[in-house]
């Protein structure tokens, strides 16, 4: 029986705002696999946590290191903690996934579909933050095969600043530059915008109205998702609904048992789980199982490295319900540089599901080894929380 003989954590650089963060385990009979646990600005703290939740894994099968990983919100490490948890959860899977001669997605779950809808993140890949910045990043992803398109441009919010009436001028510059996208794109293509948390109620309902003739797609994580800001959630829903637009949230969530509530009570029209915090492929398909059944979109949170891609196309592909699936576009040649000629073709505006054993890709070990750890600036959700 093969068994766990190390589990390695490897950061990589991107680019002067990003590093990735990737955990190889590797197997007695010479068998390898990936996990990503990118949390930007925490790359030292995952250092640290890997061996803590690794450890005990060395010398057991796949399939009983599986069964020792409890993702929860209530771990003493948090989201450090649980983006640890559920990297191996990735890596274990695939390789539980490679034991049986199989696709990851065969390992999880019947096959439901063949392909997954893809939309373009252009908000990393857009450093000039000028409506024009925004309308030419756009272009370039229409160029590339997509149909649907997802940027950030509310810079500088914050919920203080919402709540004592100095964030107008970002505001209405964020405003803009959605104006500008769908100049860009035009009217069929799905435009989504990113609040990352930073408006009030009052001013998420604002910025609603004054988007209405921009047939915004969704509307994304206007306000945390805590129980403090659930009645305020609703009524930005309300509001949202009657402009045809949907509420999207809960990226952060860690387990089903976190976003059962907020499904249950409808909270949100897309729940979407990140493969990276959410505790690894098999959570996050009783988390897409759970919205289907209460009548909520699915649909996996992914602005990182190429293999939270793969790994939740997979799961995408096994869930009763797949709405769409994010991808970074265009923040750094490193992406392709990694994987190459194994990652998905966009065809249609659409993911083929892998059919190769396994996750259906490897990471280039000279181009991990070419770009290591450099610091760079924390995330927006470190932000908000000082």
């Amino acid at each position: 029986m093969s068994t766990i003989q190390s589990i390695t954590p490897i950061p990589f650089n991107v680019s002067a705002k990003t590093n990735w963060f990737f955990i190889s385990v590797q197997m007695s009979d010479g068998r390898h696999a990936w996990g990503e646990a990118s949390l930007n600005g925490w790359e030292a703290a995952l250092q640290t946590a890997t061996p803590l939740h690794a450890q005990p894994l060395i010398g057991l099968s796949a399939e009983s290191a599986i069964a020792q990983l409890r993702p929860s919100p209530a771990l003493p490490g948090g989201l450090v903690s649980n983006a640890v948890i559920s990297a191996l959860a990735q890596a274990l899977w695939t390789i539980r996934a490679q034991e049986e001669d199989m696709p990851l997605h065969t390992a999880l779950a019947p096959l439901q579909r063949k392909a997954v809808p893809v939309y373009a993140n252009i908000n990393r890949a857009t450093t000039d933050r000028t409506p024009a910045g925004f309308a030419a990043t756009a272009k370039r992803a229409a160029q590339a095969g997509f149909e649907g398109f997802k940027a950030a441009p509310f810079d500088g919010v914050t919920p203080a600043q919402c709540a004592t009436g100095d964030a107008e001028q970002h505001i209405q510059h964020g405003i803009d530059c959605l104006y500008a996208i769908r100049e860009a794109v035009g009217p069929q293509a799905k435009l989504m915008v990113d609040c990352h948390w930073r408006f009030d109620e009052k001013s998420a309902l604002s910025t609603l109205r004054r988007l209405e003739s921009i047939g915004l797609h969704w509307f994304e994580c206007p306000m945390a998702e805590t129980y403090d800001n659930w009645d305020s959630l609703r009524r930005i829903k309300d509001q949202a609904n009657q402009q045809n637009v949907l509420v999207a949230a809960a990226e952060t969530q860690v387990g089903v048992a976190a976003f059962e509530m907020q499904i249950r009570e409808k909270l949100l029209d897309v729940v979407m789980p990140d493969i990276k915090y959410c505790g690894g492929p098999a959570q996050m398909l009783g988390i897409a199982e759970m919205a289907a059944s209460h009548g909520v979109m699915f649909a996996p949170h992914n602005p990182t490295g190429p293999i939270c891609t793969v790994a939740s196309l997979h799961v995408a592909c096994v869930a009763r319900g797949a709405h769409m699936l994010e991808l970074q576009f265009d923040e750094s040649p490193l992406y392709d540089a990694l994987i190459g000629h194994q990652h998905p073709v966009l065809r249609n505006g659409k993911y083929q599901v892998p059919n190769t054993t396994g996750l259906g890709v490897d990471l280039d070990k000279k181009t991990l080894a070419a770009h290591p750890f450099k610091p760079v600036p924390f995330g927006i959700e470190t932000l908000l929380a000082n």
